[in-house]
């Protein structure tokens, strides 16, 4: 099986993931198997160029997503974390600049690397909350994966460091991301977080609400992505009150 992606943003073509959903149970899961890891992978990021601004916008979120949640993720490891830190630091000058103009080849070449390095470092690190979060609401509405993370990740972010005030070793991961995001040494790790949300304003990644999801409908999606495979690589664990503060900030 050869892998030629399209898009700069699931990585899959370096994975052994599949996504199947099911629409009348409302539920979109993994499939993984090695017979799914292809042979060979073709990144070509001239494939990419028609990409309209929209799809670039959801895709490259999906792929900075990739990148930090691994960084930040109880599973990180010294091979991941030399991706995931390149990879950060290509798609956050990168992807503004293909949203704006789509011919940019410099720009896509950034955004193809860090598609590619966010997939191989999910499948040796895990991802987090808002992924956890993603699966559950991609099976019960028709949304956007990227989209759904793009808005998570700012919230999730803000939980996370909250949570691992105390946690140094956590804390500092968290410190060197807004590091690579804003590209100055001297923030702190929620202006990350920051700059998440300007950028998601700047890429016009509309809210969850919508979608048609509402209050109503968070605490069967917080049920759900509490119960999911990737909230276990979470850096911290995320009670269901706090999951429910979170969705409710991306509304």
């Amino acid at each position: 099986m050869i892998a030629i992606p399209t898009t700069a943003g699931a990585g899959a073509e370096v994975t052994r993931n599949a996504v199947i959903t099911s629409p009348q149970h409302l539920v979109k899961v993994s499939l993984r198997s090695p017979l799914m890891l292809p042979r060979l992978a073709l990144v070509d990021p001239e494939l990419t160029l028609d990409l309209p601004p929209e799809l670039t916008a959801s895709t490259g979120m999906d792929a900075l997503t990739q990148l930090i949640e691994p960084y930040v993720s109880a599973r990180a490891n010294p091979m991941t974390d030399l991706i995931c830190v390149s990879g950060i630091h290509a798609a956050a000058r990168a992807l503004p600049l293909a949203y704006h103009n789509p011919g940019d080849l410099p720009a896509r070449t950034q955004m193809s690397l860090a598609s590619l390095y966010g997939g191989m470092a999910l499948a040796n690190a895990g991802l987090g909350a808002v992924h956890g979060f993603a699966a559950a609401i991609g099976g019960m509405f028709q949304a956007p994966h990227g989209a759904v993370c793009a808005r998570l990740l700012e919230p999730v972010m803000r939980a996370n460091i909250e949570a691992v005030k105390k946690v140094p070793r956590i804390l500092e991961r968290y410190t060197h991301t807004a590091q690579l995001l804003i590209g100055n040494l001297h923030v702190k790790a929620i202006d990350g977080a920051s700059w998440v949300h300007d950028l998601c304003s700047t890429l016009q990644i509309p809210r969850l609400g919508a979608y048609g999801i509402s209050e109503k409908d968070l605490h069967e999606i917080c049920t759900k992505a509490a119960a999911s495979s990737s909230m276990k690589a979470n850096p911290v664990p995320l009670p269901l009150p706090l999951l429910r503060e979170i969705l409710s900030a991306a509304l």
